[in-house]
């Protein structure tokens, strides 16, 4: 694919779980804010604001169509990160409302550990649940009676899905609980377990979606019902007083100032907005090959007696093991290969290392640049490595 065409010949990169590859078009889009239009946005009226206004506006309307969410219903609001989402969620829900947290067990640390922090902080019970194999939840002897439920929408250890989404939300909901999602790794290629769904709050990370560093929260307006507002800044209010101010959210036209506090990252704002044109314009057969990668890859690695995959069916996320090898010490003999790939426990060290006791592991996270000889190549070098 032409637009990861900086890349160096014979370089593999494997870590998209990690972070993605910027295309050609995510980086001309940035260096156009910067050099084009470089200015604050929602707070001048020279023309490089008016125009970074209108990049940052369509910006916030391509990720709800993206997500087939009703801008009526929906607001996309930018942060850091995802795990900074999920935190900022948490940290001013207000616990009259609750009366416990649920998680799961294939949690990355983003919301496993905000849940803890989020039980420490309002007393309320936290319960950790168990995922099928599949990555879906099985919802019949649980009790979500007003719960804040957060999981993830896809592993990034092994890219399970929670394909019974909708059916945990309507429960969720009809229990007078909320749900949160984690959606991390299910936004660049798994969004279709999301689409449609009308969860409470959708926390991802661009870098992740092919774009630049930056964190999204797209939740529902009636959320906001059950918080309080308490991280506060500049670009938060239409006016302060000495002990009192009046918050832009209260308007709906600037509700998503309600998790946006001080100047935004305007530029990658704007580079996301080129990510999800980029993504909506991908023929069919960039992602046949993504595909077909994964399951080459897949079927090599579960050919081997010595190599022992989480994976029960082919992702472009995979994550394993080498009897007898340290998962460390490959992914530096790798790195010698040029391929570049994570070992370790991927911020999932509960389930990965607590439950299931696995050594650290090498994971293989493959993404819409690369291309069949950098398959081949892996499979080379760990046939020699092995």
């Amino acid at each position: 694919m032409n637009d990861f065409d900086y890349l160096k010949k014979g370089d593999v990169y494997l870590d998209v779980a990690c972070q993605s590859l910027r295309p050609r078009p995510v980086i001309d889009a940035i260096n156009q804010y910067y050099t084009e239009h470089n200015s604050c946005g929602e707070r001048v009226k020279y023309k490089w604001g008016v125009e970074t206004d209108e990049r940052v506006e369509a910006t916030r309307e391509k990720i709800l169509k993206f997500l087939k969410l009703s801008p009526r219903k929906y607001t996309a609001s930018f942060t850091l990160n995802t795990t900074y989402g999920i935190n900022l969620i948490l940290s001013q829900l207000e616990p009259k409302h609750f009366n416990k947290i649920i998680t799961s067990e294939i949690e990355h640390n983003s919301p496993f550990l905000s849940s803890i922090a989020f039980a420490k902080r309002t007393g309320l019970p936290r319960e950790v649940i168990e995922r099928e194999v599949d990555g879906s939840i099985d919802i019949s002897n649980l009790d979500f009676t007003n719960a804040v439920v957060v999981v993830n929408c896809a592993s990034n250890f092994d890219g399970r899905k929670l394909g019974n989404l909708k059916e945990l939300t309507k429960a969720v909901h009809k229990a007078g609980g909320i749900i949160i999602i984690d959606a991390a790794q299910a936004m660049a290629h798994s969004s279709d377990v999301l689409k449609g769904v009308e969860v409470d709050a959708i926390c991802f990370s661009a870098h992740k979606l092919y774009a630049p560093s930056l964190g999204v929260i797209v939740w529902r307006d009636d959320l906001a019902k059950k918080m309080t507002v308490g991280f506060i800044g500049g670009g938060m209010v239409d006016d302060v007083d000495k002990d009192k101010y009046i918050l832009s959210a209260e308007g709906k036209e600037h509700r998503y100032s309600r998790f946006e506090a001080g100047l935004q990252a305007w530029g990658e704002i704007v580079g996301l907005g080129a990510a999800l044109d980029w993504l909506n314009k991908l023929p069919k057969t960039a992602w046949r090959n993504l595909d077909n990668n994964s399951r080459e890859l897949y079927e090599f690695l579960s050919s081997s007696d010595k190599v022992h995959l989480i994976n029960k069916e082919p992702n472009p996320t995979m994550s394993f093991y080498v009897e007898g090898l340290d998962s460390h010490l490959l992914g530096s003999a790798l790195s010698r290969e040029n391929i570049m790939a994570r070992t370790g426990y991927f911020c999932a060290h509960y389930y990965l290392d607590h439950v299931c006791g696995y050594p650290p592991l090498m994971r293989f996270s493959l993404g819409l640049h690369n291309k069949p000889e950098d398959i081949e190549k892996v499979k080379k070098a760990m046939s020699k490595i092995i």
